[in-house]
């Protein structure tokens, strides 16, 4: 039985909160001061921290310290009446697992309880935030304490997103995720897989853009040495590499026509015939997709399959835009600034209130990667305490025209049209000088018609 100590001055709530969980089936302890937590500590084991931030001795932050001070590796979920974004920042800075605001919502406190205690304490990175560039969801140790690899936001689109997640994961329905480029598909996908009964078999991930036509069966099916000019060795396809766990296909839409027929019949049949090979291989595959244009129009057009696409679309997760979540801002730049520091070695404390204002009023074209890449820059550059607007990049600290570009597609067009020719048509430093990735670039390309 997990055992939790409840760490709050509100006795009442406490003995609530201990008689609520006592039912889910945790065994609690409880204690009202800073003091008597550390005693209680210090002298008993436990599996999970649950503290208000403001206590009358101290506060939640000193007890996350305390923790770290000794290498405890037991999880500290904070709850707070004084549901700030800095309190939330400043206590996963120090290593709390989670953070609930008060009225506690006991379902959703539930959750984050389960998902504390039931995941390892530590745990390899899987790769780099996805937030930032769409990667996994993992932590790793650092100091004795937990690092989360990601964060969740805040606002109402964030808190829906993972609640899908976190009811979809566990079942076998292909899920498709829909969102701008930078928004974080891959680190959704990995934590379904993570999240589903499959988590100890392996996640593929294949970015479907990359992929030539005339080797596409090959990458998802494999091939027989000497089936083709160049095939010196029998090669494992995504799809038997994946067998028993998760196959993601990322830009699903970028996918040729033929190799969207052949997709098909291999859900279909659920067996895979490397090229040039004389066995058919039965496969066991979740398929989770990702995509940044609307599939339904390409239906329409007739560039996507719409039988290919019910295959794909059992549940829809729609990413959230940066823009369209500014209460998130903030949260995920301080984020991405303690992940700079790890990484530069430095010891910035924050933004300044104009880099601050820069960041809120930016309008995120790029959304979180974009994000990642510019408070990463910034960082590098800094010589204070703090982040100022000195070293953002000018596109951000000129948010407004940035804005105006995105709500008039003339504009847009006219600057990637200058953009291209500022580059001598060079489509890598004119996405990076517009602020998005290639992939983006390319779909606008499509979109207005450019050469």
């Amino acid at each position: 039985m997990k055992r939790i100590l409840i760490v709050d001055d509100d006795v009442t709530f406490a003995l609530m909160l201990a008689t609520w969980l006592g039912k889910k089936g945790f065994e609690t302890a409880t204690a009202a001061s800073l003091e008597a937590a550390r005693k209680r500590l210090a002298e008993e084991s436990c599996d999970l921290v649950l503290t208000d931030m403001r206590l009358p001795d101290g506060d939640g932050t000193d007890l996350l310290e305390w923790i770290a001070r000794r290498a405890e590796a037991v999880p500290v979920i904070v709850m707070t009446g004084y549901a700030e974004i800095g309190n939330a920042v400043r206590s996963m800075k120090l290593g709390a697992k989670d953070y609930v605001s008060k009225p506690v919502n006991p379902e959703e406190l539930l959750q984050k309880i389960r998902e504390a205690t039931e995941r390892p304490k530590t745990a390899a990175s899987a790769a780099v935030p996805a937030v930032g560039n769409d990667a996994a969801s993992a932590v790793r140790p650092s100091a004795g304490r937990t690092v989360p690899d990601y964060i969740e936001g805040r606002s109402d689109a964030a808190r829906k997103l993972y609640e899908h997640v976190r009811l979809v994961a566990p079942t076998q329905m292909s899920v498709l995720i829909e969102g701008e480029s930078g928004t974080g598909k891959e680190h959704i996908a990995r934590l379904i897989h993570e999240r589903s009964r499959r988590a100890d078999k392996p996640f593929v991930a294949v970015d479907c853009g990359a992929i030539p036509r005339e080797l596409a069966a090959s990458e998802f099916f494999g091939h027989a040495k000497g089936s083709f000019t160049g095939a010196l060795s029998d090669k494992t396809g995504a799809f038997e590499a994946a067998n028993g766990g998760t196959l993601f296909l990322d830009e699903v839409g970028n996918l040729t026509y033929e190799t969207q027929v052949q997709l098909l019949r291999a859900l279909q049949e659920r067996r895979i015939r490397p090229v040039g090979g004389l066995r058919e291989i039965p496969t066991d595959i979740r398929i989770v997709s990702a995509t940044n244009e609307n599939l339904e129009e390409a239906i329409a057009r007739g560039a996507f399959r719409a039988d290919l696409y019910h295959r794909l679309d059992q549940f829809v997760l729609r990413m959230p835009r940066l823009r369209d979540t500014p209460e998130d801002i903030l949260l995920y730049a301080d984020f991405f600034l303690d992940e700079a520091n790890r990484e530069l070695d430095k010891k910035i404390v924050g933004f300044d209130a104009g880099a601050a204002a820069a960041l809120r009023n930016f309008p995120w074209p790029g959304n979180l990667r974009q994000m990642k890449n510019v408070v990463m820059y910034a960082t590098l550059l800094a010589a204070g305490e703090y982040i100022t607007c000195a070293e953002l990049p000018s596109e951000i600290t000129g948010a407004e025209s940035a804005a105006t570009l995105l709500r008039d597609p003339a504009t847009e067009e006219q600057r990637i049209r200058r953009a291209l020719a500022a580059s001598g048509g060079n489509k890598s430093q004119a996405a990076k000088a517009l602020g998005i990735d290639r992939k983006t670039l390319y779909n606008k390309l499509r979109l207005y018609g450019i050469e």
